[in-house]
Formats: structure tokens, C-alpha cells, sequence
């Protein structure tokens, strides 16, 4: 493929659609962090001869980890970092954190939305008269990432493995219970249900016997 192909297919890719605030943050534990960097390690396979390197290289997994591990909140889900923060985190250049974080958005590892603030500042109008305008200022942007188990993606959490109210649960082996208490003759009750018993007993006997004769 020539270069001028190449570069008016990138130029006719879709852009990416601009979001701003702070998206849909994810809580993630411990256990939601470690599969997305299992899932993402499995992405660096090589995939096709004579590459070195998968879907994403050794430095987009650096900057998944810096972002996951250095400054990814558990609790809130909230994770804003600047390009110049991630890339003292993960040891590489501003350039490439930019490139790893649009290689790991492809592979649907994680996405982001811009962060803005708005500020008014003083400035000369047309006539020269001084006055105030607003102006907005895009600060960083908000890291979500998604949990290959599902469960983090869906907006909650569970220490189980099984979560109430799943399908799952169908399948799950019930534990045998134990056989129930004799019951009490001396009871009124309970004497009443043994008679009953005995009745029901004694007339299906005698319908087998009907049955045979």
C-alpha cells in the first residue's frame, strides 16, 4: 500500500465523537483491574508473521497500568490524569501516551470523554471598551475502563461469583437438607397429622389390593 493510500484512508476513518464531562465512572476493585490487564497483556501476541507486537505494544500496557494503578479511584471509578502525568508514570513520552490511549480505545479496553471547565476573563470588546467574556478550557480527560467479566461494566459489584438474581443460578447444585423431626404423638396436632397419615396409608393399600385381586 503507497503512503498516499494509506494516508487518504486515514483520512476518510471517522472521526471520534466529542464527549465532555466526566462520562460514567466505574468503580473497579482489585479483582476488575487485574482481569483488564490479563485481558489487555493477551492483546500483545503477535498476531500476524513478521510482527512484534499484537494489537497494542509493551508502552500502551505501561500506560494502562500507570492509568489503572497510579491513579484509577477504586471507590468513585473517577480517573483524570494529564498526558504529561500518565507519561512520567509510565516512562515514556507525551506523543506516545497519546498514540497508546487511541490503540487501547480500538481494542475496546477503555474510552474517555474531555473534561472542561469554564472561566470568564476580562478582554477589550470591538469599541475597545472593556469587558468580560467566557471561554472554555478543556483540562484533561475522564478514563473509563471496561471489566471483561461484565460486572463493573453494568454499574455494580458483587463479592460473588454468582450475584442474586442471575440465570446462573439455575444451574448451581442444591445442598441436601437434612431429613425433618419425627413427629410428637403426645402433640394434639401433630397426633392428628400421624392419624391422617396412617389413613391415607391404609386406603392405598387397600386400593393396590383392589387392583390386584
Amino acid at each position: 500500500m503507497s503512503l498516499f493510500l494509506a494516508a487518504r484512508l486515514n483520512h476518510l476513518r471517522p472521526r471520534r465523537e466529542k464527549c465532555f464531562g466526566d462520562g460514567r465512572p466505574r468503580p473497579l476493585d482489585r479483582n476488575a483491574k487485574v482481569r483488564v490487564m490479563t485481558y489487555a497483556r493477551s492483546l500483545m501476541r503477535r498476531t500476524e508473521k513478521g510482527r512484534h507486537y499484537g494489537a497494542i505494544t509493551a508502552k500502551a500496557l505501561a500506560v494502562l497500568e500507570a492509568l489503572l494503578w497510579g491513579f484509577h479511584n477504586s471507590r468513585s471509578g473517577l480517573c483524570f490524569p494529564s498526558y504529561e502525568t500518565i507519561a512520567e508514570r509510565a516512562g515514556c513520552a507525551r506523543s506516545t501516551v497519546a498514540e497508546a490511549l487511541k490503540a487501547l480505545e480500538d481494542v475496546g479496553v477503555l474510552t474517555w470523554v474531555n473534561r472542561i471547565v469554564r472561566i470568564r476573563e476580562r478582554c477589550a470588546d470591538l469599541f475597545g471598551m472593556m469587558g468580560t467574556r467566557a471561554r472554555i478550557i478543556r483540562t484533561s480527560n475522564a478514563y473509563n475502563f471496561m471489566d471483561p467479566k461484565g460486572v463493573a461494566s453494568r454499574g455494580f459489584s458483587s463479592k460473588s461469583d454468582y450475584p442474586s438474581g442471575t440465570p446462573i443460578q439455575e444451574s448451581i447444585p442444591l445442598k441436601p437438607t437434612a431429613s425433618p423431626a419425627p413427629l410428637d404423638p403426645n402433640n394434639p396436632l401433630e397426633a392428628a397429622l400421624l392419624r391422617f397419615e396412617a389413613a391415607m396409608t391404609a386406603r392405598k393399600d387397600k386400593e393396590k389390593k383392589c387392583g390386584t385381586a
